[in-house]
């Protein structure tokens, strides 16, 4: 489904976050947001989610127009089209790896642990399932944050900076699986990032600014 935002601010008090941000994202494309610390990536990319709400403009996935739903109306939505990958990993801490992948299939009242079972596998996980989040390294985390973030094979997948707290050699596979999974299931990928090895993959890098998506 086509993502389309037209026009889009966002301002705290008198403090513009940014403003006159327009961009179209098709079906299956990979765009990479880069820009300077500050300018909004993150909470662009929150505002795609219907994360966050923002001032003027609209946010349109597909024939829904996302600001105009109420908050139940936009958790549903999110929870059928959207993955979300954080730089943080935002695993829960009490739940072993196979649940934390299974939550979007939960919230969806799904249950397919062999979906659980071969997302763990593309994600170089396999067997580690019934371990809790404190015994696994800060790659195998972020690598269990994309298998939740595919279960439910989104058509959207929004990832901040998924690659800021690994190291260069772990980056490039945690880069393989979501470049990977994304193009197999013809899901639009968009990631915020200040990585240029990870920009450099996107099919189109857009430069957010104050004022909006610079040229070029």
């Amino acid at each position: 489904m086509l993502l389309k935002i037209q026009d889009l601010a966002k301002r705290y008090a008198d403090s513009t976050v940014f403003e006159q941000v327009s961009l179209t994202i098709a079906p299956g494309e990979f765009v990479a947001i880069v820009g300077e610390s500050g300018v909004g990536k993150s909470t662009l990319l929150n505002c795609m989610a219907g994360l966050d709400h923002w001032d003027d403009g609209s946010v349109v996935h597909g024939t829904i127009d996302i600001g105009a739903l109420d908050a139940e109306a936009r958790a549903l939505w999110r929870r059928r089209n959207v993955g979300f990958v954080f730089q943080a990993f935002h695993v829960l801490p009490h739940l072993d790896v196979n649940q934390n992948v299974a939550l979007p299939l939960m919230l969806l009242k799904q249950s397919d642990p062999a979906r659980v079972a071969h997302m763990l596998e593309v994600v170089g996980l396999a067997g580690l399932g019934g371990r809790l989040p404190q015994q696994l390294s800060g790659g195998q985390l972020q690598r269990v944050a994309i298998a939740r973030a595919l279960v439910h094979r989104p058509a959207l997948l929004l990832a901040d900076e998924p690659t800021g707290n690994l190291d260069p050699g772990t980056a490039t596979k945690v880069m393989d699986v979501l470049f990977a999974q994304t193009r197999e299931h013809g899901a639009s990928l968009v990631l915020v990032t200040h990585s240029e090895a990870a920009a450099a993959r996107a099919d189109r890098v857009l430069h957010l600014s104050a004022g909006g998506i610079l040229p070029g």
